[in-house]
């Protein structure tokens, strides 16, 4: 079968592997369509913290069930699913305490271990989630949706809050749909006027151009009359956009840092004190954000969709990582469909 292999920074192949055989208690995926995540991206490019080469990228995906063995969670052949990709050791103290996201051995699927961009791949049973009737394609985007959701969940955002995200990528948007939900109401700041266009589209309260610090301050104070967000999530992972969240967050508000990187920022920690704030980080997401979300795209109609900017065919993998690199500003979810 084929797979699509990150050889080394900058360079993606089709390759023959062998053929995906399920052991006890895996099934057999055939895949049907698979995101190009920041995590992605950022491995293209050699700026992951924790990618190791070669490696089969991809850990958002729809796949069809074409084996599995009898099993108590419902799912037979033929059935449309999506899965968690983070696999986490079940022994650490993060996973003996439930907190299976914050595994202190985590491998994610396209990071740390192989990921599901190929043709056919197998995964734990109990790690996948039936699609509900959802679209395969729509299925896809679920898993970067829980990532927001998770992240905006640790925020505590409340009914009438005020929230500012800090990116309006793809993560920066799902997690304004999740504030939404959760009846915030929601601002959008980033530096591409194209990718904030893109926000409005899915009914964002305000948006501002992070142009400079002075734009940003008086974006912020435009947008709170002065008061600050009462929460203010970074979905970027630059020192600049954490920092952009601290300064822009309320006296006793919520920050919550999803973004990731490698750079570190040189800050005046007193501020958190001063302004006494709730600080937290965001990994993974959980079995429950799965099925939450899959259940409310379903019953909310929510248009995920419509974050799909781009889509290209599985053989065109390496053009696809290509022009994402290339124009990001532009670009926000791409999908390879198989």
């Amino acid at each position: 079968m084929k797979a699509i292999v990150i050889e080394n920074p900058g360079r993606v192949a089709i390759k023959e592997i062998a053929m995906a055989l399920p052991g006890k208690g895996e099934a057999l995926l055939k895949m049907k369509y698979g995101g190009i995540w920041g995590s992605d991206l950022n491995a293209y490019r050699g700026a992951s913290s924790y990618v190791s080469y070669p490696r089969i990228a991809g850990h958002e995906f729809s796949a069809e069930i074409i084996e599995i063995e009898k099993n108590s969670f419902g799912l037979e052949k033929g059935m449309l699913v999506t899965g968690n990709p983070y696999f986490n050791c079940g022994s650490c103290y993060s996973c003996r305490r439930g907190l299976l996201n914050c595994c202190t051995d985590n491998q994610t699927m396209g990071v740390q271990r192989e990921g599901a961009f190929s043709e056919y791949f197998t995964m734990p049973i109990e790690r996948l989630y039936p699609g509900q009737g959802l679209s395969a394609k729509t299925l896809a985007l679920i898993e970067p949706f829980c990532i927001s959701y998770h992240g905006v969940g640790k925020g505590n955002i409340q009914k009438g809050d005020k929230a500012l995200i800090v990116g309006a990528g793809t993560i920066g948007i799902l997690a304004a749909l999740a504030a939404k939900l959760r009846g915030a109401k929601v601002y959008m700041t980033d530096i591409s006027e194209q990718k904030l266009a893109i926000a409005q589209e899915f009914g964002i309260d305000g948006t501002f151009v992070n142009a400079s610090p002075d734009a940003f301050e008086k974006g912020v104070n435009e947008s709170t009359g002065g008061d600050g967000f009462d929460a203010a999530i970074e979905a970027v992972g630059l020192p600049s956009t954490f920092q952009n969240c601290i300064d822009a967050a309320a006296y006793g508000g919520q920050v919550v840092l999803i973004g990731v990187g490698k750079k570190n920022l040189d800050f005046n920690f007193t501020l958190l004190q001063k302004k006494e704030l709730h600080v937290s980080g965001s990994r993974n997401a959980l079995k429950k954000d799965f099925i939450e979300l899959i259940n409310l795209v379903k019953g909310e109609h929510i248009p995920l969709d419509k974050i799909i900017t781009n889509i290209y065919a599985f053989e065109d993998a390496p053009k696809a990582f290509a022009d994402f690199d290339k124009n990001a500003a532009s670009m926000l979810k791409v999908v390879l469909e198989f």
